[in-house]
């Protein structure tokens, strides 16, 4: 046992592939940076950290519990979540059909208030708190290989924060050049920018239908 984890390197090998599989906070981080650049992007990554942590915190604070004897709480959670990944899944089609439409002169000339008031921190972070996936991995797995009887618990929950963390920054640091990398290279088409933010948007809307019947098992 290392630090009143009861499983270190099966915490880590999982965390590792968890952190892969698409969701989306990764979704959200990648598809900003495509259209507004790295800074930006790791301002979106920013909310998705500090969202990740409020959840690690809350969880290490008794509310896998909560949430676990709780199942209305839980509900409500899970609906507003599933609710605001579709609606943000809307917007960006309504956005997409707008840019489709509209000449790429129009759309540059749009694009710069747009973008002052995308708020990316403040969407990113409102993304981690109701995104039901999230809450699932800390109710269950994250908790799960901490040694109730050990002395310290604060600092296992740390540990295992810190390791979820670091492959979370790395990730999302892979994405969010991935992502401008790309956007650099269709830049000058129009359209496909647009299909391409369409297929995000509904990825989005896809990911609010699933986690509307995620349930905590």
């Amino acid at each position: 046992m290392f630090f009143g984890i009861t499983d270190f390197w099966a915490y880590v090998i999982g965390a590792f592939l968890i952190i892969l599989l698409p969701g989306p906070n990764s979704l959200y981080v990648l598809a900003f940076a495509a259209q507004n650049g790295v800074r930006q992007g790791y301002r979106a990554a920013a909310g998705v950290f500090l969202g990740d942590t409020v959840l690690m915190v809350l969880a290490a604070a008794g509310a896998a519990s909560l949430l676990r004897s709780n199942p209305l709480l839980f509900t409500i959670l899970k609906y507003a979540g599933a609710a605001y990944l579709a609606w943000m899944g809307f917007q960006m089609i309504r956005g997409a059909w707008k840019t489709w439409r509209a000449g790429a002169a129009v759309t540059r000339a749009a694009q710069a208030p747009a973008e002052r008031q995308a708020r990316p921190f403040r969407k990113a972070l409102t993304i981690s708190l109701l995104n039901p996936k999230a809450i699932l991995f800390f109710v269950s797995f994250f908790i799960a290989f901490v040694d109730p009887g050990y002395s310290a618990p604060a600092l296992s929950f740390l540990i295992l924060g810190a390791v979820i963390q670091l492959f979370s920054f790395f990730y999302l640091t892979a994405l969010i050049f991935g992502g401008t990398f790309l956007a650099a290279q269709f830049r000058r088409h129009n359209r496909l920018s647009a299909g391409l933010t369409s297929g995000v948007g509904a990825l989005f809307v896809g990911f609010g239908a699933k986690l509307a019947t995620t349930s905590l098992g």
